[in-house]
């Protein structure tokens, strides 16, 4: 299997801009590739021209700067064998997921590649440290084609998004390589239901249509009308974000109005399938019944000129027909997350209709194996950037005697949620520093594990910074705020209510907090108000405590209005220098970190 780039058939830049106004259709081509699907329809001398040709779409969504392999359980997919037992399987990494797609394109005359948003954000350090300026260019040598905006897009806000799209050197940092100007990326990430409030025009171009030959297929791009809620308020400042629904049949109507009736939307938004497991059937026992969340009202109330839906966000695997408002199945999918799955769907193009046979539309997610070939430029990619990263990212921090999970944690209580919290309250409990009391950490802000095994030559058990940075990639600033015991309380019960009551979000707390979580019950009363203590005392609702958090949580996010109506506020060191405080102060080579038992928090189910 070569490892060296597999160059598409394609005119060059296959994507064509939508800012002008878009050509009717044109006369097909008269000679078609000769191994074009027939269906039914001669070939050769005195035959017509085939009626339909398959285009190749290629997918993957939430890479997040993967660029490396991940580490722990976020570099693996679980796969169901045929005697139903379920195995881990290793995949990811930006050298495997190029000799993927170049070799899925391999005989396929027309195929787009196209993605479902959070390219980058939440990023190892080896992209992150960078502003992503990496990420930006190994998406460009894999030739991606076209991707909507995820939340994580906007984490530095849309002015740094538009660099990220535009090019043009960091504006504090300058230009990373001597000699070398960022060149942004060759694709168009589309926002369309992402408005200026000065303009109230979308910030970047709503959709694109790609060409090969006649055919012509509309790419609609959207990310969740919630972003605002999940990203810092600086990071959408001045945005306004709308209905995915609305959007999508907006510029779906205005594709069909210039001849284009073949759509795909793009769709920052997504579900939970019933199995873990990446090949899981989520058509079982019916057209979508193995699917829940709220990609499933999306994808019944967009319009049935779109032909399909490629959508991300909750980082699950699964390819579904969710019906569409006409009642026809149409296919919906999603490829996890970190560029450990692709999904290859065959859209059946008439050349005479110019729409998609959707009854012929096939999918399936494939496993990005680490046990194919490298792709030779992206390691080449790599190992310049970790060269430029080396002199940080190798740094000890501190050690540890186990893995200590946390996106691999499978309880409500992560021990690296723990453990992060425990620094924070440490880090901010000093009087000068705020004088907190307990602290709490958003579940959705640790991305990672840290791994007991060596992932350079650092040794067993030791944290390097990149590693601590992996784990808390955003380097929020830490806040102290004043909260009632009230609102403390209404924080907790807001973990499973509201607009979190559908999936719960349980915040990490620190050490001398304890409560009862018992999900048997609904709503705010599966917090048992009654058991929560801290330092075994019962809160007092009209007491005043300090309350150290994130910015992102101070800020209301994740649906914590509460904890968004704190006063007296004082604003700390970031929450990484925090964390890799902590980890110098309580761990030695001899004496590493043990991994929290997460008894903090008593679950009844």
């Amino acid at each position: 299997m070569s490892a060296t780039p597999h160059p598409k058939n394609r005119a060059p830049r296959r994507v064509l801009a939508a800012a002008a106004g878009l050509a009717t259709a044109g006369a097909l081509v008269a000679a078609m590739p000769a191994d074009a699907h027939d269906r039914g329809h001669g070939h050769g001398h005195g035959h017509p021209a085939p009626r339909t040709v398959d285009v190749q779409l290629l997918s993957f969504n939430d890479l997040h700067g993967n660029l490396e392999p991940p580490a722990g359980s976020a570099g693996t997919v679980s796969e169901t064998q045929a005697d139903g037992t379920v195995t881990s399987v290793p995949a990811g990494g930006v050298e495997y997921l190029a000799t993927s797609l170049r070799t899925a394109r391999k005989g396929h005359p027309y195929s787009v590649t196209a993605a479902g948003g959070d390219m980058v954000g939440a990023s190892p350090l080896l992209s992150g440290l960078f502003h992503d300026e990496p990420t930006i260019e190994a998406l460009n040598k894999i030739d991606l084609d076209v991707t909507a905006v995820g939340n994580h897009e906007f984490d530095e806000g849309a002015t740094e998004l538009a660099r990220l799209q535009n090019g043009g050197c960091h504006p504090v940092e300058g230009c990373y390589e001597k000699g070398k100007k960022f060149k942004g990326a060759d694709f168009p990430y589309l926002a369309a239901n992402v408005t200026s409030e000065k303009t109230g025009k979308p910030i970047l171009k709503p959709y694109t249509v790609w060409k090969k030959n006649g055919v012509k297929i509309g790419f609609i791009g959207v990310t969740l009308e919630g972003t605002p809620d999940i990203v810092t308020a600086n990071g959408v400042k001045g945005l306004k974000f709308h209905d995915e629904i609305e959007t999508v049949n907006k510029y779906a109507k205005e594709l069909d109005r210039q001849g284009v009736k073949s759509i795909v939307a793009l769709i920052h938004e997504g579900g939970a399938p019933a199995s873990t497991s990446y090949d899981y059937d989520c058509d079982s026992p019916g057209a979508g019944d193995g699917v829940s969340g709220p990609i499933v009202d999306i994808a019944k109330g967009i319009s049935p000129k779109v032909d399909a839906l490629v959508t991300g966000h909750t980082h699950q695997a699964y390819v579904c027909t969710i019906p569409d408002p006409s009642g026809k199945p149409r296919m919906v999918t999603s490829a996890a997350s970190f560029g450990k799955l692709y999904t290859d769907t065959t859209l059946t193009y008439d050349l005479r209709t110019k729409d998609i046979v959707r009854t012929s539309v096939k999918s399936a997610n494939h496993v990005v194996s680490r046990d194919q070939a490298k792709a030779t430029d992206m390691t080449k990619l790599i190992g310049r950037w970790n060269k430029l990263a080396a002199p940080i990212a190798n740094k000890p921090q501190g050690w540890i005697s186990a893995d200590i999970n946390g996106r691999g944690a499978t309880t409500p209580e992560l021990p690296l949620g723990d453990l992060i919290a425990d620094a924070q309250l440490e880090g901010l409990a000093p009087a000068d520093k705020g004088g907190a009391v307990v602290a709490f950490m958003n579940p959705g802000g640790i991305r990672a594990d840290l791994v007991y095994a060596a992932s350079g030559g650092e040794g067993d058990g030791v944290v390097t910074y990149g590693e601590a940075f992996t784990v808390q990639p955003f380097t929020n600033m830490m806040n102290v705020v004043d909260l009632t015991g009230a609102q403390l309380v209404a924080a907790l019960q807001q973990q499973v209510s509201g607009s979190n009551e559908a999936s719960p979000k349980i915040l990490q707390i620190s050490e001398g907090l304890t409560y009862t979580l018992d999900l048997t019950k609904s709503g705010a009363d599966r917090v048992v108000a009654d058991t929560i203590r801290l330092n075994g005392e019962a809160i007092d609702p009209a007491k005043t405590y300090r309350v150290a958090m994130n910015e992102f949580l101070a800020g209301g996010g994740d649906g914590f209005t509460a904890l968004g109506q704190g006063t007296n506020k004082l604003v700390g060191a970031s929450d990484l220098d925090v964390f890799n405080d902590y980890l110098a102060a309580h761990s030695t080579a001899a004496a590493p970190l043990a991994p929290p038992a997460a008894d903090r928090i008593t679950v009844v189910r």
